[in-house]
């Protein structure tokens, strides 16, 4: 795996960064076009931060082209949600913030880190990521992880009230997910990402990161949606009773493609056709 903890330029994701990227490209612009400051209405480093996560966040692939769900979502004349108006959206763009690792400290704290320590410190992550440094051989600078790791929580955390900094007054895309949980102040505050139901989470949302992620043919075992690297449970933090319910949902649903199996202590989703992914977002977007 490649490693990248920079990029962003020190700048978390805006709300409407996403779609501002979206309508420049579209336009057949390019982030290299020196009319791109004027034009995106930001400095030259903002320019290179929204290119940056709009990698990171599946709006555009690592080609500069607009994807598939991208268009989806962002088209002004059909899109989904123009303007991240519904908080699915926002699970949406955490999940694929996580899975496509551009940004590596998504993935790092989702699938591995939050698994070591519920309750960490800023001090923890860059232990951590020095230690994976040790052990896979892949070079750091402490200043750089230290900084991402603060963009990491500019990005899920709502701005401190009592905050100097002007930038701050900008809320990260995620924040209002009040996914991540920020205790006590100073050398004392830590943070906690913790195991929950989350029933704020559409069905269709996880049964099409589900799909999206499932390199399976037609069951999946219900220790791999909860457990495995980049499932559903690892990236959203959903507990085992949420994900039952969840299951319990999405079959309810769609009982033509799909249904949950217990048998003999097997517990597994069994599909009897695979929809496709955009399929499922399409459905929930259009009620």
């Amino acid at each position: 795996m490649r490693y990248s903890f920079s990029g962003h330029e020190s700048f978390h994701c805006r709300h409407l960064w996403l779609k501002k990227g979206y309508d420049f490209i579209n336009n057949g612009k390019s982030f290299s076009d020196e009319s791109a400051v004027l034009e995106l209405g930001v400095g030259k480093n903002m320019v290179n931060s929204i290119r940056f996560w709009m990698k990171a966040f599946n709006i555009l692939d690592e080609k500069d082209s607009i994807t598939p769900l991208a268009n989806r979502l962002f088209n002004d004349r059909n899109g989904w949600d123009k303007y991240i108006e519904d908080e699915a959206t926002l699970w949406l763009l955490h999940y694929h913030l996580v899975k496509k690792s551009h940004a590596s400290t998504y993935n790092m704290i989702f699938n591995e880190f939050r698994k070591e320590k519920i309750e960490f410190t800023r001090i923890n992550f860059e232990n951590y990521v020095q230690r994976k440094s040790d052990e896979i051989g892949f070079a750091i600078n402490k200043n750089t992880i230290r900084d991402d790791f603060d963009v990491f929580l500019k990005m899920y955390l709502r701005p401190d009230s009592q905050s100097k900094d002007r930038d701050d007054s900008y809320s990260g895309i995620l924040s209002e997910l009040e996914f991540v949980q920020s205790i006590g102040r100073g050398e004392n505050k830590y943070f906690v990402i913790e195991n929950s139901e989350r029933p704020e989470i559409p069905d269709e949302i996880i049964l099409y990161c589900i799909l999206e992620n499932g390199n399976f043919e037609s069951s999946l075992n219900l220790s791999s949606i909860e457990q495995e690297y980049d499932s559903v449970g690892s990236i959203f933090a959903i507990n085992r009773s949420g994900l039952f319910n969840k299951i319990e949902g999405i079959t309810e649903k769609f009982k033509k493609e799909m249904h949950f199996s217990d048998h003999a202590g097997v517990r597994e989703l069994q599909f009897k056709t695979k929809p496709d992914p955009l399929t499922i977002l399409e459905r929930y977007y259009a009620n």
